[in-house]
């Protein structure tokens, strides 16, 4: 059964840690990454940064890198930068799991300190080897959740088949929209719980979704910015 792990990598012992040091508001979150060989990999990425001054300093940074042989700009979205980038050091891990464990990474988020990769293996075994790898050439990998992709994929997010159906069944029947198509009373009778059940539920199952999605990357402690806007 598949295996689904998320660890933290140091800046400093991964691509771009030299162009963190340099930007360190940047943010790169991975859209996609393969690897050519065992020598380089080669992501698409989004660059961005709450400092319009490092927008203007980026290619010069991003040249200076040793990490990166080659990099090009595909798209400007505000401050938003896509780049095509290959990578030539600090990508050991990351290409012992693309090549030789046939892992898949699904997330991966940097920032100045450091960079959180939610990976799919194959198989338990597979995860246990890399992190043997790392070992064995002294890199830093702290496995922060691991968990099992059920056959049906409803575990892809660490949600329990109860939280899953529990979501699907919310949202098909207009829980979730607005204004609501079904009120939570009535979506409890369907799915025959009670109703304070039913918001215990939806409350475990939002919050295991959030920390599995929208707050990967988040430093642990690190208070929400509430400011408005």
């Amino acid at each position: 059964m598949g295996t689904i792990a998320e660890f933290n990598i140091p800046a400093d012992d991964f691509a771009l840690g030299p162009t963190f040091q340099e930007l360190p508001n940047l943010e790169v979150e991975i859209e996609r990454l393969v690897a050519h060989d065992h020598d380089r990999v080669m992501p698409f990425a989004w660059l961005t940064t709450a400092d319009p001054d490092d927008l203007d300093r980026l290619d010069d940074v991003l040249s200076a890198d040793s990490t990166v042989d080659s990099y090009e700009s595909i798209s400007k979205i505000d401050g938003d930068r896509l780049y095509r980038m290959e990578w030539i050091d600090a990508t050991e891990m990351i290409v012992h799991i693309l090549l030789e464990e046939e892992g898949t990474i699904l997330h991966a988020m940097g920032q100045s300190d450091g960079w959180h990769v939610r990976v799919l293996f194959p198989d338990r075994d597979s995860l246990s080897r890399t992190y043997d790898f790392a070992d064995e050439h002294g890199m830093r990998f702290d496995v922060v959740r691991i968990y099992a992709l059920d056959d049906d994929r409803k575990g892809r997010f660490g949600l329990t088949d109860e939280q899953q159906d529990t979501l699907a069944a919310a949202t098909k029947l207009g829980y979730y929209d607005v204004p609501r198509r079904i009120t939570q009373a009535e979506l409890a009778e369907k799915l025959g719980v009670s109703h304070q059940a039913l918001s215990e539920r939806l409350r475990r199952a939002q919050k295991t979704l959030n920390e599995n999605t929208v707050i990967i990357g988040d430093a642990e402690g690190d208070e929400p910015d509430l400011e408005a806007k």
